[in-house]
């Protein structure tokens, strides 16, 4: 791709290993995948391992528009790296670090054409923003 990656990313108030589990696991992604409030992520299948093939529906929660963010899992060191690329041959990284304050989760995403980088990268961000509280939560449920 000709464009620069775009990156997102976040500290999570949560242990390193709750984290990884609450971004792979499919269960909990439908929690968290979407950009904002009038969006909901009612499927997700997640084959976590090399070749593995994943499938996020993202939808309006008015039902007026949906899609499908497909993949396949080019590298995956559980609970710090998980390398992808879309069916649209874009690649995507997301790195899982301990830090001080929980645990930073950074992603890098090969940009499409259709938007502006920026307005991608609010939306990425915006999700991730989700991701985090919805860790967070889960996280301070189970303490």
């Amino acid at each position: 791709m000709p464009n620069e990656q775009i990156t997102v990313q976040t500290t999570v108030d949560a242990p390193l290993s709750e984290t990884w589990h609450y971004y792979t696991e499919s269960e909990h992604v439908i929690n968290w995948n979407f950009a904002s409030a009038d969006w909901h992520c009612p499927a997700a299948v997640n084959d976590l391992r090399v070749g593995g093939e994943f499938k996020i529906t993202m939808a309006a929660k008015d039902g007026s528009m949906s899609f499908d963010l497909e993949g396949t899992y080019d590298e995956v060191d559980p609970e710090t790296h998980i390398a992808y690329t879309l069916e649209n041959g874009r690649e995507v990284s997301v790195d899982f670090k301990e830090v001080k304050d929980g645990t930073k989760v950074i992603i890098k995403f090969d940009p499409e054409q259709e938007n502006s980088a920026e307005h991608q990268r609010e939306g990425w961000q915006s999700i991730l923003d989700n991701f985090r509280k919805y860790a967070e939560d889960q996280a301070a449920n189970n303490a």
